[in-house]
């Protein structure tokens, strides 16, 4: 079973989906029943689920973190997230964008070149993240450096990108599964522009 838990945690309302203590879904919106709407429609269509009576420690600790993220915030927890519900491609990509630290930004390319398949795809799988701010699907832009797309709006990306920049000046290459994947300071993404709404 399922259990849904939410919580609003300063302006933002923040939810979580666990399933035997792993993280099946997350959202996060200004209002209650938008944060409801978007959980329900991250968990697995064919699960059963039911509201989380009162929060555990889990719930409790992911909320936060959540919220953290959204923040700016470099968290060091590590989630134990289920992908058991993710089509194969998908959960590689999620996989492995794990990877882009905070302060970071990769490309729908760069990762493509890291997993396999096509930018499109890879952007397919961001477009479908049931762990939005767990699994950083923000951090990832488009090759000339502007902001792509975002479920949430590419405001709010970009806010979450300001906030995450730490001042690296120069890109990086990280090793993930025997391959570089590119990362790219957060200060080369181009502000978005009134097209990008």
């Amino acid at each position: 079973m399922i259990n849904l838990y939410y919580a609003k945690i300063g302006n933002y309302w923040f939810a979580v989906a666990l399933e035997n203590e792993k993280v099946v879904a997350t959202a996060f919106s200004q209002s209650k029943e938008q944060v409801l709407k978007r959980l329900l429609k991250n968990v697995p269509y064919d699960a059963p689920f039911q509201l989380g009576e009162k929060q555990t420690s889990l719930a409790k600790e992911t909320l936060s973190a959540l919220k953290a993220i959204f923040e700016g915030k470099d968290i060091q927890q590590k989630y134990n997230l289920e992908m058991k519900y993710l089509p194969p491609y998908q959960g590689k990509v999620l996989r492995r964008l794990l990877y882009v630290p905070v302060g970071y930004v990769t490309t729908y390319g760069a990762l493509a070149k890291v997993c396999g398949g096509s930018p499109r795809a890879v952007g397919q799988a961001m477009a479908r993240n049931p762990m939005p701010l767990l699994i950083p699907c923000h951090r990832v832009v488009r090759s000339d450096m502007s902001i792509g797309g975002f479920g949430y709006g590419v405001k709010v990306k970009w806010e979450i990108l300001r906030r995450e920049d730490r001042g690296y000046k120069k890109p990086s290459k990280l090793e993930v599964n025997g391959k570089n994947l590119i990362l790219y300071p957060v200060k080369y993404v181009k502000a978005p522009s009134l097209e990008d709404e």
